[in-house]
């Protein structure tokens, strides 16, 4: 239920002569007649604001506070008792208490807000690194079943140089192979991995990505023709 009241400049706490009393406005609430909530608007609206004010700091709640105490004013106006006190100090303790209330939530709401984001912000990092793992899981899948598929020869040649770390040189002496060789079964092993692992790259999104080309082994430093032939 919200209330639109007309604003009246008047001095604050002011009640000219013939004006009701609070005491009469309150009676005129309870029998639910909108022109007393109206003239109690009128004569406290101010008061209400800067009270809250005090403690919100915030003209948005201020406002908002102002329509809850009025609407509050209203419901609670049957159960008033002028003998246990008068109207104005009962509007001061209401405006205080839910001043305080509002103030209460809103800090609350920034805590949890603040704690939301800062789990949300660590379950993200959790979820990404557990993708990037599931992500190599799955392209070391694809990766042994692309060289299970490849000549035994180009397979052997493969391993030795990028999970050994060996050169085309340490490769030709560990096998006996020819140098030519080893480099011939690389060249060729890689270019069917290649293709068979077309595609599979994207399994590691954007930040790591396997590229085949980017991913070479060590190779010694070329000699002279003339060593070379010699070997």
């Amino acid at each position: 239920m919200l209330f639109e009241f007309e604003q009246i400049p008047t001095a604050l706490n002011v009640r000219l002569p013939g004006d009701l009393t609070d005491e009469q406005l309150m009676k005129m609430i309870q029998a639910r007649a909108t022109d007393g909530l109206a003239q109690l608007h009128t004569r406290y609206g101010a008061l209400i604001k800067g009270i809250s004010m005090q403690i919100l700091h915030n003209d948005a709640d201020c406002e908002d506070l102002l329509q809850d105490v009025l609407i509050e004013i209203w419901n609670r106006a049957v159960g008033y008792d002028p003998q246990k006190g008068k109207p104005l100090g009962w509007i001061i303790t209401l405006a205080r208490r839910r001043a305080i209330d509002r103030l209460r939530r809103r800090d609350t709401y920034i805590r949890v807000e603040g704690r939301l984001t800062e789990e949300l912000k660590t379950t993200a990092e959790h979820w990404s690194h557990v993708y990037e793992d599931m992500a190599l899981h799955d392209m070391g899948k694809h990766l042994n079943r692309a060289l299970a598929r490849l000549p035994k020869a180009q397979r052997n040649a493969i391993k030795m140089a990028y999970h050994r770390h060996m050169t085309q040189r340490e490769i030709s002496a560990r096998t006996g192979i020819p140098l030519g060789t080893v480099k011939t079964r690389l060249e060729l092993g890689l270019r069917k991995l290649a293709v068979s692992l077309r595609g599979q790259e994207d399994l590691l999104g954007a930040r790591r990505r396997i590229r085949l080309r980017e991913y070479k082994p060590k190779t010694t430093a070329k000699r002279p023709a003339s060593t070379i032939s010699g070997q």
